[in-house]
């Protein structure tokens, strides 16, 4: 049976959580035991998937489908734990499975009450796959103190007590403010924090205390004085000039031993830390760098994207160089001409995004990488903009477009290029989907195989034909342009498996132009850098050194 870590933010700032969490994810993995992390959020969405953006950073997808907080990204990235829809639950998720057992009469008429019927549901997710790992760390979203959490903190502090002792322990984030104008660092905030999270029954038996200063010896032991834990146990959190530092700088600090002590494991295997110390190295030790501008419509919210920065980041480190990223509205280029903008780029990425909001100005982005020959990274919507482009400046189509515009104007305008996806395959069955459905978990989601064209450019690169990728998009490429399409040179060089839905297309003759139906920067981890990612920055360095 699992041992358990809960991971809680204090009151001031809870930022980083998901980082130390992986982190420490990733350094009981080097020690060689087995891990899984989930994520308790207290929002009322169901799932991330109906939420702007702009609202809750980035959606991550699972192999299995589910609509995931960005966190488990970083779970991911870290670990290579591939995540599953148990890994992930919310507010609204855990009230709707409530309810909907109230409605079937399972609790046989009952009052319906936040202890226990609220309570129980969130034990029963923590409790799903607890004997597959060694360790289950669970972070739970917002801040002790948040109203919207307090569910999750009683059915932790029940869990914690209805397991055996020692079975289950708190690590508590905080933050040590710095005053510069007295020069001093002040506890207080931690502990009024620790206070509050002890008001609900909850003691910390580990604190991870963010600071931009060092923390000095005499604030740690104060620290532990009066918050009730080991000094050893206070462990200082610098900032960091890459997030994949985090691993060594964490080991450094003590927090695995600490942990490990905690649950009186000792002694404990010697961590393997070489990937990381590799990982570092060629981070900070770069043979050259590249520029990558991404256009997109999300850009003043960078998490928008950040599994993309991420694997962009991965494919530098396979590559050893340091890569540039810069973030460029694409609704500038539906007013001006992108060659002043995009010529001192060595790349060019397109992201998905919903909505014909910048779709012009990513149109015209592709059509600079086609004619210019810079190496073009169509994802989802990037290859939906990428296919329109080749329809319209080359297959002779000049009214070609998307479904998705034309629906959200309220009338035709184009030909669609673009259809609603109304039916897949998913397994052994047909999933079906009408425009007007609920937005909620209604997308093509999770992962689905491919079929490769044997010597296309991505076979190559996947080094196979056969690939396994996830989605998340409700628009498609129609097929019944594939023959126009190709004529002009826009090869459709992966298909599912039953050849009706595009999943790779590619420019022959290009050096580098590639769109994928797909969301491959999910699956990148900085040991292991996604195949297309790495490849497109190769692509990169290829331009920068005939520059």
């Amino acid at each position: 049976m699992a041992r358990y870590i809960f991971v809680t933010g204090g009151v001031v700032s809870s930022l980083g959580k998901g980082l130390a969490s992986a982190a420490l994810g990733a350094l009981l993995q080097a020690r060689g035991f087995t891990v899984r992390l989930r994520k308790l959020d207290p929002y009322l969405n169901v799932d991330p998937g109906t939420m702007s953006p702009f609202e809750h950073g980035e959606v991550f997808v699972t192999d299995d489908g589910a609509e995931t907080d960005l966190d488990l990204g970083h779970y991911e990235r870290f670990t290579g734990v591939a995540a599953r829809r148990t890994d992930s639950v919310s507010s609204g998720r855990i009230y709707s499975n409530v309810l909907e057992k109230e409605r079937r009469g399972d609790y046989l008429g009952k009052t319906i009450q936040v202890i226990p019927h609220v309570t129980n549901e969130i034990k029963d997710f923590l409790a799903v796959g607890e004997d597959e790992v060694d360790f289950m760390l669970c972070e739970i979203g917002g801040t002790v103190g948040d109203i919207e959490g307090l569910p999750f903190f009683e059915a932790i502090r029940q869990f914690s007590h209805e397991r055996p002792r020692g079975q289950c322990i708190f690590m508590h984030l905080t933050l040590l403010p710095y005053l510069t104008a007295s020069g001093e660092l002040k506890t207080k905030p931690t502990q009024h924090s620790v206070k509050e999270l002890q008001s609900i029954g909850i003691a910390p038996d580990v604190l991870v205390c963010r600071s931009e200063q060092p923390i000095p010896e005499k604030e740690r032991q104060k620290i532990a004085l009066f918050c009730n834990v080991r000094p050893e146990a206070v462990i200082p959190a610098y900032d960091l000039k890459s997030i994949y530092e985090a691993p060594l700088a964490y080991h450094r600090a003590g927090l695995d031993q600490a942990v490990l002590d905690v649950f009186g494991i000792t002694p404990a295997p010697r961590p393997n830390l070489d990937r990381w110390e590799d990982v570092l190295d060629r981070l900070q030790n770069p043979e050259g760098e590249v520029r990558i501008a991404i256009v997109g419509k999300y850009v003043q919210l960078e998490d928008a994207y950040k599994s993309i920065k991420e694997a962009l980041i991965h494919g530098g480190i396979a590559n050893r160089v340091k890569v540039h990223v810069e973030w460029i509205d694409a609704e500038v280029f539906d007013r001006e001409d992108p060659g002043p903008a995009l010529e001192r780029f060595h790349a060019i990425l397109v992201p998905g995004g919903f909505g014909e909001r910048g779709t012009e100005g990513k149109i015209r982005a592709a059509t600079y990488a086609r004619e210019k020959k810079i190496p073009y990274f169509g994802i989802c919507l990037g290859m939906q903009m990428a296919c329109i482009e080749a329809a319209r400046n080359l297959a002779g189509i000049p009214d070609a477009g998307s479904e998705e515009f034309d629906f959200e104007a309220g009338k035709k305008r184009f030909t669609p290029v673009v259809y609603h996806l109304k039916e897949w395959v998913q397994g052994n069955h047909k999933v079906e989907r009408k425009v007007g459905d609920d937005k909620g978990g209604t997308m093509r989601l999770g992962a689905y195989t491919a079929h490769l064209k044997e010597g296309s450019n991505v076979a190559r690169i996947y080094g196979a034909t056969r690939i396994e990728e996830r989605h998340r998009h409700r628009y498609e490429v129609d097929t019944q342009f594939r023959a126009a399409l190709e004529g002009v040179g826009l090869t459709f060089s992966g298909l599912s498996p039953d050849g009706k839905l595009p999943e790779i297309v590619e420019h022959e003759g290009h050096p580098w132009f590639i769109g994928v139906q797909f969301h491959p920067e999910l699956k990148s981890k900085p040991f292991e850098p996604h195949p297309l990612f790495a490849d497109f920055v190769r692509a990169a360095v290829d331009v920068s050194r005939l520059v």
